[in-house]
């Protein structure tokens, strides 16, 4: 899969993030496969694509803890 590909898939995931925050978890795990499927073929991944993993990360535990 080209490097191209993968950002758009990852844009257009972002974007439903946005319109459809019921299925925010879901949609975390979609960017974490395509995050690693970058790292697997030696992409370089954008930094707000780490950002955003990290955030969504501390998001769930801090809700997690909260429970």
């Amino acid at each position: 899969m080209s490097f191209e590909k993968l950002q758009t898939e990852i844009s257009l995931l972002l974007m439903e993030m946005k319109n459809q925050p019921q299925d925010v978890h879901e949609l975390h795990e979609v960017l974490r496969e395509k995050i690693n499927q970058m790292r697997a073929f030696g992409m370089p991944i954008p930094a707000d694509f780490l950002e955003l993993e990290k955030k969504l990360e501390a998001s769930f535990l801090s809700a997690k803890d909260a429970s």
